[in-house]
């Protein structure tokens, strides 16, 4: 028999399982916060592209033209592009479920469980706070380059150069003093805040198009034949290969990050199931177009090898001698950069608050100023943080460490759907958004079959692969999609992995076990697919559901993986840093605060009545370990254990 202090010790254990595991709920009263609903769909369209228009296109795209993909970045960009409109589909589905601030922290909460919500809330509060410091920084550069390099030289002489390595050349105190001025004016409300990001995205956007006009203008396709006389780099349309291209989508992806301001800002549209798909998939095919014809009237003005990153747009105008259009480009410049900042200052806070809410964080970051309806003490705290990075560190340096916490958000959450679609309607106690004004609740969900009637709940096998319950046994409904899921993601993992990693063995043919072993990762992926479709879906009526689910979601899945793959190993290692400061204060302090442990309600009073315990990514894993009749819930807003 088993020791008491072995009984005690798995009984620690299961505790702290249970505390991983458990998910969040949604009440009748999701419109309810103390944050001000007061966004158009416009709006948070100029939200989602003033965020994601700025440092990418005027600093990214000479950087990724000349090191990486030449002419063909356009593909690079449609490439990154369609990575992400199949991420932004899954937000947009995912935004008209749960009109909350904290974007892919709340989706992952709701659907899969506490401890991987932490994981992706804590990676989307770095890329946030990245992004801003990485724009202030852009930001400052164009302001440096506008004024012939006035800026650095006074720097460096009043405050000299830092140690090489990790730092920048010099602490840059226009970037931290941007920053702070942004914070200050966010804080004065979400309303004025967004007109003004909204008058310098159009203008940014005029700019753009007067651009890509004047550049098509000095356009010459030879530069897409050939490379400046006496350069080393090889010429043509795609000089890198393939392999270019690729590399180039993992960076550009970078310009695509800002979209999940739109998801954020959930909380605070006017009707967010109606906005948010309407603003996502608007934004995604305004940006990509812009991109598209930025990028390619710039590699036609000029050779791709002349290009120079730090000031790519206004060089190549100088070189047609439109030594003018300098002054036109750095107003944009600034424009655009301005909002890009603005967003992520924006998204910054919000999640950190839906993160504080719940108790996972420090309580006194969910306080909300009762005037500008601001969460202020928390946009102070993130902004001083990004601040202080946008003074040390240079723009390289924080842009390749912020896209690995942004592709793995994207994939919990495409993954996220599909366990949602699978489960059954009676578990997702999600409610469909049918309203416009915050003082109304929202509706409970319907459900129907595809004749229009009123059907059962979803996740069971379909008639025609009731054979599979003889191989797999009798599971719960949606249990087994759950687990073909994380299979899938691990597999894909594994398959990128080998492909990136062992390409010595590939030369010049490959090997007869990485064949095999190609081979049986292939089946197992068919394998997984083949199970997900041998499910029914629940038919719960949104306003906005992705389109060929599971194909749209397992593709997304599949792409983030593998750009993750590629990513620089160091970048990895500060990711593990950062992961590890995160689990310190999970462990220490978020696990033991969270609302569900209080009878106290974190957004307003608990409208509807107890619902059953809902079942997790884990299924019958957990409940044979934990061996409860009844678990603690967690409602969305902050209600207290059942």
């Amino acid at each position: 028999m088993a020791s008491s202090h072995e009984i005690m010790t798995l009984g620690k254990w299961r505790r702290l399982w249970h505390r991983m595991s458990r998910t969040k709920q949604i009440s009748s009263d999701v419109m309810e916060t103390p944050l001000n609903r007061c966004l158009s769909t416009m709006d948070i369209t100029l939200l989602g592209i003033g965020n994601m228009i700025g440092a990418g296109i005027y600093v990214l795209t000479g950087t990724v033209a000349k090191n990486a993909a030449g002419p063909a970045i356009i593909l690079s960009f449609l490439l990154a592009g369609f990575v992400s409109l199949l991420a932004a589909l899954c937000y947009a589905e995912f935004g008209a479920r749960i009109p909350k601030a904290g974007s892919a922290y709340v989706y992952t909460y709701v659907t899969i469980g506490e401890f991987l919500a932490f994981v992706i809330g804590w990676n989307i509060v770095l890329e946030h706070m990245i992004g801003a410091a990485s724009v202030a920084r852009a930001w400052s550069g164009y302001c440096d380059s506008l004024f012939e390099g006035a800026v650095s030289r006074n720097m460096i002489k009043l405050l000299g150069h830092m140690p090489a390595g990790q730092l920048a050349d010099y602490p840059d105190f226009l970037a931290f003093t941007v920053i702070l001025v942004y914070c200050g004016i966010l804080s004065l409300g979400v309303k004025g805040s967004t007109l003004l990001n909204s008058i310098f995205t159009i203008i940014n956007l005029c700019i753009l198009f007067f651009v890509i006009a004047v550049g098509y203008y000095f356009a010459d396709l030879l530069n897409w034949e050939s490379v400046e006389s006496g350069g080393n780099a090889p010429g043509g349309f795609c000089p890198y290969g393939f392999s270019g291209i690729i590399t180039g989508a993992a960076t550009c992806f970078y310009a695509f990050v800002g979209f999940d301001s739109i998801a954020t800002a959930g909380e605070e549209a006017r009707s967010p199931a109606r906005s948010l798909p309407i603003a996502t998939i608007i934004s995604m095919a305004v940006v990509t177009a812009v991109y598209v014809l930025v990028s390619s009237s710039l590699t036609l003005m000029v050779p791709y090898n002349t290009l120079n990153p730090a000031a790519a747009m206004p060089d190549a105008f100088s070189a047609n001698g439109a030594w003018w259009a300098k002054y036109v480009v750095s107003i944009g410049a600034l424009c655009g950069l301005t909002t890009s900042l603005m967003g992520s200052l924006f998204t910054l806070p919000r999640c950190v608050y839906a993160m504080a809410a719940d108790g996972l964080l420090f309580s006194w970051l969910a306080k909300v100023n009762d005037k500008s309806q601001v969460p202020v003490i928390n946009l102070a705290f993130c902004g001083l943080l990004s601040a202080l990075l946008a003074l040390l560190f240079d723009i390289e340096k924080l842009v390749e460490f912020m896209s690995i916490g942004t592709l793995m958000a994207y994939t919990i959450v495409s993954a996220s759907v599909i366990i949602l679609r699978y489960q059954p309607a009676s578990r997702c106690n999600i409610k469909s958004d049918t309203n416009t004004h915050a003082s109304q609740t929202s509706t409970t969900f319907a459900l129907k079959n595809d004749k229009g009637t009123v059907n059962g709940d979803g996740g069971e096998l379909r008639s025609c692969f009731s054979w599979m319950a003889l191989i797999f046994g009798k599971r719960e409904p949606g249990q087994l999609v759950t687990m073909a899921v994380f299979i899938f993601i691990v597999v894909s993992a594994s398959m990128c992995a080998l492909l990136q990693w062992g390409s010595r063995f590939m030369q010049p043919s490959p090997s007869w076990w990485v064949i095999c072993i190609l081979i049986n990762f292939i089946g197992i992926i068919q394998a997984c697919v083949l199970i997900i479709v041998g499910h029914r879906q629940n038919q719960i009526v949104l306003t906005f559901r992705v389109p060929l689910v599971p194909l749209v979601p397992l593709i997304s899945i599949f792409f983030n993986v593998a750009l993750m793959v590629h990513l620089n190993p160091m970048t990895w290692i500060r990711f593990l840093v950062w992961m590890t400061i995160g689990l310190i204060i999970y462990f220490a302090y978020g696990q033991n605060h969270v609302t569900a442990e209080e009878p106290a309600i974190s957004f307003s009073t608990l409208l509807t009545e107890p619902t059953p315990a809902k079942r997790t990514m884990f299924g019958s894993i957990k409940s044979s370990f934990l061996k409860e009749d009844k678990q603690p819930i967690i409602d969305l807003e902050g209600g207290g254990p059942n």
